[in-house]
């Protein structure tokens, strides 16, 4: 099970021989320092780096690149070694960016040696740094965990290393600068792609298929590659031409031939798209491919779209400054005719643009009408006929519907927002104001909805699972959520009453964070089947609504220890709060709420994702008003749970 990580997050590693894997999109320096327990680094030779490429347990590249792999093995360290400590730097005099905050956001992941990904850390918020300790592999109890740091550094290396308590720090970081100086003299420029590499390429007269690897804003990875943009020569390309959105993600086998009656496509127009055209070993996989493909061919064209928009109100920008700058175009109407000239340029380049987005989007649209329909439960929304014929499943799904996320070049053009199952973090419900909040919304108002809203993804969770599989607790300390919650208890599928004052939060927390507790250690001894008879096996969700309201300083902590430790073993938090009435604990809960995905009860326009950087609009997922679904299926839930699963 893949974690990603927010800033301060950790996470168990289960082995020692692992790779470290960085994306980021322009060559940069990759280094490991070692540090003892008091995390200081004791001289030069506990650092790797590019001129001095390996330690004992650790190999670097020994050169700036785009992408790098880092190999580690934390059993032959020297046992003086309690942190492992991953860095990143710019190239100093290389001529290229000076700051991380000019790059797409770095993504590190830590995988095991078969490929299969553990944890990984997208490092958004860089500005002026062009140093940042990434990522730190720690000892604690004789097992090792990784650590999300993010930490920048304006003064570059020379300061990380200063930071990190090594007496030599500018004449090494002058050594490594130097050593990756003739690195990139002796580099050559990477191959370009192979024509025969599948790859997901929209044109007008064909149709495009996704790929396995499609990641959306929540995904476990973020891919790194260079958005598609509209160059200055792309902005005369004929509305019927192609427009290449080559991703490695969206690759996809041939897709079957057409029945021998179907007519093939118009000269000029776009194949029928088709429900489940990705690669996938299941129909279900090959749909959450296509979604998060959809995903990704929206934000491009998007972002190519903004980019010929800019390009072409920077071109007129130069060509108004160059006229007013002559005098010549003083005299007469001279100035006004290259005025015109510009403003004429400027509005054909942005109609251009416009018509090939158009044309993007209304292919978006054809294949977003195709697949809606064809998604299974766990992706459908609540408005979908599935549910009208829900049985209890037998499995539990690949991913999970957690809303729509769409953009404001086409606001009807919704994606799916799909997360993978277990949950890998916890979710935060804001009940506070946000930018998509109706201004006559009182406080009061936005609670309920916040309510409401987690009640429908609780049910959407205990609806998915098969039958005893998913456990669901709630903490309403002052009864204020007795209305919102109804659905769950009338229907029956809360083993106990929400937990209500001081006494109740403290009596749920104790339990979970005893479960966490007892999983772990039996994950650690490899003894699984020494777990109390009487314990929930079941995946656990708690839902804590108007916090901090009943919490005191201990069950703060605990409700830190769930959100950090719980995912790992089963154990999900959904908070259901204002931040704002949590001001009084200061920077305390600032952990908290970075390990938790935010989502809003209203639109709202607070979803980033690090590969293009465009501001999402989520909507949450809610039945329709006066709809019975939502009942109807939690009733389900609930006979199931007493009869079985039958």
């Amino acid at each position: 099970m893949t974690a990603e990580l927010v800033r301060g997050q950790n996470h168990p590693l289960p082995e020692t021989r692992l790779e470290i894997r960085v994306s980021v999109g322009k060559p940069i320096v990759a280094g490991v320092t070692l540090s003892d327990d008091q995390g200081k680094v004791r001289g030069t030779d506990w650092v790797a780096h590019p001129g001095s490429p390996t330690l004992p347990g650790l190999e670097v590249p020994k050169q700036a690149a785009a992408d790098h792999r880092l190999a580690v093995d934390l059993g032959a360290v020297p046992e003086a070694v309690h942190r492992v400590n991953v860095l990143l730097a710019l190239p100093v005099g290389a001529g290229g960016p000076v700051s991380f905050g000019s790059l797409a956001a770095p993504f590190v992941a830590v995988t095991a040696l078969d490929g299969s990904e553990v944890a990984s850390y997208t490092i958004t918020d860089l500005d002026a740094e062009s140093a940042v300790v990434a990522l730190e592999l720690y000892r604690r109890q004789d097992a090792w965990k990784v650590r999300a740091v993010g930490q920048g550094y304006a003064g570059g290396l020379a300061d990380m290393l200063t930071d990190q308590g090594l007496p030599q720090a500018h004449e090494l970081a002058g050594t490594i600068n130097e050593a990756v100086a003739q690195g990139l003299a002796r580099s050559v420029a990477a191959p370009p792609p192979r024509p025969s590499d599948e790859a997901r390429v929209r044109t007008t007269g064909q149709t495009a298929a996704p790929g396995p690897g499609a990641q959306g804003p929540d995904s476990t990875a973020a891919p790194q590659p260079t958005p598609a943009t509209h160059q200055p020569g792309d902005a005369g390309t004929t509305a019927g031409g192609p427009v290449n959105y080559t991703h490695p993600s969206r690759q996809t086998s041939a897709p079957p031939p057409p029945p021998p009656t179907a007519a093939p496509a118009a000269p000029g127009k776009s194949a029928q798209p088709v429900a489940g055209d990705a690669t996938g070993w299941s129909m279900e996989e090959r749909l959450y491919n296509q979604v998060w493909g959809m995903f990704e061919d929206l934000a491009r064209t998007t972002a190519a779209y903004r980019s010929a928009v800019d390009f072409a109100e920077s071109r007129m920008d130069q060509e108004l400054d160059k006229v007013l700058s002559d005098p010549r175009s003083r005299i007469g109407n001279t100035g006004d005719v290259a005025r015109e000239a510009a403003r004429a340029k400027h509005g054909l380049l942005v109609d251009q643009a416009r018509a090939a987005l158009d044309r993007d989007l209304g292919q978006l649209a054809a294949e977003s009408e195709v697949v809606e329909p064809a998604l299974p439960m766990a992706y459908a929304g609540w408005d979908s006929p599935v549910w009208h014929a829900y049985r209890t499943p037998m499995e539990i799904p690949m991913a999970l519907r957690l809303g729509d996320l769409h953009l404001p070049e086409r606001p009807d053009l919704h994606i799916p927002m799909l997360v993978r199952l277990p949950l890998e973090r916890g979710l935060w419900i804001d009940s506070g104001r946000s930018s998509g909040t109706d201004s006559l919304a009182d406080t009061d108002q936005l609670r309920r909805l916040a309510m409401d809203s987690a009640v429908a993804h609780a049910a959407r969770l205990l609806a998915v699972y098969p039958a005893g599989e998913f456990t669901v607790h709630v903490i309403d300390a002052a009864g204020s959520a007795t209305g919102a919650l109804s659905p769950l208890v009338t229907a029956g599928v809360l083993d106990e009453a929400p937990a209500a004052g001081a006494a109740g939060v403290s009596a749920v927390l104790a339990k979970l964070t005893q479960r966490v507790d007892l999983v772990q250690m039996a994950i650690r001894a490899g003894a699984a089947d020494a777990l109390p008879p009487d314990l929930d096996t079941a995946e656990q969700l708690l839902i804590v609504n108007d916090f901090p309201h009943g919490f005191d300083d201990r069950a703060v902590t605990q409700l830190r220890y769930l959100a950090d430790e719980g995912p790992a073993v089963g154990v999900h938090l959904m908070m259901v709060a204002d931040r704002e009435d949590a001001a009084e604990y200061g920077p305390l809960l600032d952990p908290l709420w970075r390990a938790l995905l935010r989502l809003t009860p209203v639109a709202d326009d607070h979803l980033a994702d690090p590969w293009v950087g465009h501001a999402w609009t989520y909507e949450p997922p809610m039945a329709p008003p006066g709809s019975q679904v939502l009942q109807q299926v939690l009733n389900q839930v609930a006979h199931a749970r007493r009869t079985g699963g039958r």
